[in-house]
């Protein structure tokens, strides 16, 4: 140990960030308090486990940092800072080994608290490090089938032939021919090398034989135009997701406007852990409400098998909207073979978590009706019991009722669009705090069945009104600063005191819900339509409402604190019992106890970001 030539120091210091931003007095007196340290190639300077009491500043000389599972971190070199994160003792969770003879400047944890303290620059630039391990954590989660992956396998890796095709001219009757030559249950309608239509045997089921049209008429007669289509480097779990979504079964992979193969339902379904399509595709052809409430009965163990395969906690949120959606859009179905068909438009919302593509296992129904401006008193009988039989239908599947009655039954949340309008006028032009806190639910919608341009109208005033409602918006802030992490002073975690969770963190108040918060209130300043909370956080990082790095810090928050939840909830429902967002300290790995604790301190710094934002202190 040395002392340290303070003017070299502070100069050195001065040219290096965060040290740059401080002040020069400030860099001089923090000199004085330093010492110098010797490590020859190969010293050990922290290791995982051990507790820390010393800041390092590496002079000379280059330093490597590994996490537990001795994965790389960062190799650092002059001015590289480490030994932050395991201050006050607490077991650091890297490795730093000296990779050639360096000299090291080390201050004391009380020397650096008093520098961070009084420099903004310093506790900032620290603070993302830690959520740069985040990162690195996401990248690193302990996949328990990773080499069982199927659903990473690449729409390439399976193309077994080259497309079947034929010309918009040829009869349908020459299509059905080599569709029977070759063997295969579609054929590709290009024009030239360009892809313009599909056929299925569907198609030569439901549009020639069921309507007795004549074989001689040409394939345009009956294909699909612009069909969607996907990429050769697209995911497996990407074409699930969107082919579970839109309940269709042959997707053409195309490539520089050229198609290049096709993949059915069935090449999924022997990826042998893919079949949400399959439960879709069965819940289409429900029968009645028993067949539904067997095949319900079929998601908690995909969502058990997902969380054990490669599957982001973002991908399993919409395959499990999706089959939701696909239970739904039954009933509804079923509800109108049941009752006879609507007396006047309408369109079936659904919100919050199903709205924004989040589900997860347990999660209760939250839905409402916009009827057409024709609607009279007389026709709310018909909607009243059609309201009645989708909810108990979604009741008898798992979907529990929402405890806040924000249901279709509910006469208040069944209105004509006029209504519908006036009240979101009134939630934005003349909020009070309650009912922010009771309305923000309802600008996490998405058209499920019905007249979309029932619902494009109420996005369009949303869109309109929203960023000039500036006290709709500060009530929204204060909500989303509101509900605060379970963080405690010196980053332990915060139980619950009392009830049946008692010595449990809970992950949805604080963690989940206040991402989901903080994410809408900056789309909405932004008027962006994006109802999906990453797809908000992005749009919002577009529109200037998140600087980019704030934006990938709570993404990656998001995506881990949901991760760790899904475990929990696979757990339980591996246990027969109702899932939950409440886990036990003594339940969490090391991993996930150190980075939940990054996660929700990236939710507090969101959070402070909305309090500076908006002008909290002047809502009443």
């Amino acid at each position: 140990m040395a002392e340290v030539d303070i003017p070299e120091v502070t100069d050195f210091l001065a040219e290096h960030a965060p040290f740059a931003a401080v002040p020069r007095g400030d860099l001089e007196r923090l000199g004085r308090r330093l010492t110098v340290r010797y490590a020859r190639r190969g010293t050990h300077l922290m290791s995982v486990g051990k507790g820390n009491d010393e800041v390092f500043v590496v002079r000379s000389g280059a330093v490597q940092i590994t996490d537990e599972n001795g994965s790389l971190v960062a190799r650092g070199g002059e001015g590289t800072g480490f030994g932050t994160t395991a201050l006050g003792g607490r077991p650091s969770r890297f490795d730093v080994v000296a990779i050639e003879d360096s000299l090291l400047l080390v201050m004391s944890s009380d020397v650096f608290e008093a520098l961070a303290d009084g420099n903004a620059a310093v506790r900032d630039f620290f603070s993302e490090q830690r959520e740069a391990r985040l990162r690195h954590a996401l990248q690193s989660l302990p996949h328990h089938d990773r080499a069982n992956a199927v659903l990473q396998t690449r729409l390439r890796d399976l193309l077994r032939r080259e497309p079947i095709t034929t010309t918009s001219d040829a009869t349908i009757r020459e299509a059905a021919e080599l569709m029977a030559r070759e063997q295969v249950s579609s054929l590709l309608v290009v024009d030239g090398e360009r892809l313009t239509g599909i056929v299925t045997d569907r198609d030569l089921r439901t549009r020639v034989l069921a309507s007795g049209l004549a074989t001689t008429q040409p394939v345009r007669a009956i294909m699909t135009t612009d069909p969607v289509t996907a990429a050769p480097d697209d995911l497996a779990m990407e074409l699930v997701l969107e082919m579970t979504s839109r309940n269709i079964h042959h997707m053409p992979v195309v490539e520089d406007d050229r198609p290049v193969g096709m993949v059915t339902s069935t090449d999924l379904m022997r990826l042998e852990r893919a079949n949400p399509i399959h439960l879709a595709g069965d819940v289409a052809k429900a029968k009645d409400l028993d067949a539904l409430v067997l095949l319900s009965q079929r998601l908690p163990r995909i969502v058990d098998q997902l969380v054990h395969e490669d599957a982001t906690a973002d991908g399993i949120g919409r395959i499990v909207t999706a089959v939701g959606d696909a239970i739904e859009r039954r009933l509804i179905m079923l509800a109108e073979q049941h009752l006879g068909p609507a007396p006047v438009p309408y369109a079936w919302i659904v919100l919050g978590s199903q709205a924004r593509l989040e589900q997860g296992p347990g999660s209760d129904q939250d839905n409402a009706l916009v009827l057409s401006d024709d609607a009279t008193p007389e026709h709310d009988a018909w909607f009243a019991s059609f309201a009645s039989f989708v909810v108990d239908g979604l009741v008898a599947c798992g979907y529990p009722r929402c405890p806040g009655g924000i249901m279709a039954t509910n006469p208040q949340w069944r209105q004509p669009l006029r209504e519908w309008r006036r009240m979101f006028a009134r939630w934005l032009d003349e909020p009070t705090p309650e009912a922010v806190l009771r309305s923000a639910i309802f600008f996490d919608l998405r058209l499920l069945h019905g007249e979309s341009r029932l619902v494009d109208t109420l996005d369009q005033q949303i869109a309109d009104s929203a960023p000039e409602s500036g006290r709709f918006l500060a009530h929204l802030a204060r909500n989303a600063a509101s509900n605060e992490p379970p963080l405690g002073f010196f980053r332990g975690f915060v139980l619950e005191r009392e009830g049946e969770h008692k010595d449990r963190v809970d992950l949805k108040r604080g963690g989940v819900h206040a991402i989901v918060e903080v994410a809408r209130v900056q789309a909405l300043s932004r008027g962006l339509p994006q109802v999906n909370t990453l797809a908000r956080i992005s749009a919002a990082a577009g529109a200037g409402a998140l600087s980019t790095a704030t934006a990938a810090d709570l993404h990656d928050a998001f995506e881990f604190i949901r991760y760790v939840r899904l475990t929990h909830q696979a757990y339980q429902l591996r246990q027969g019992q109702e899932p939950d967002n409440f886990v036990a300290p003594s339940e969490l790995s090391s991993f996930e106890k150190r980075h939940l604790r990054d996660a929700f301190q990236i939710v507090r710094s969101a959070q402070q970001l909305v309090v500076q934002s908006y002008p909290l202190g002047f809502v009443t």
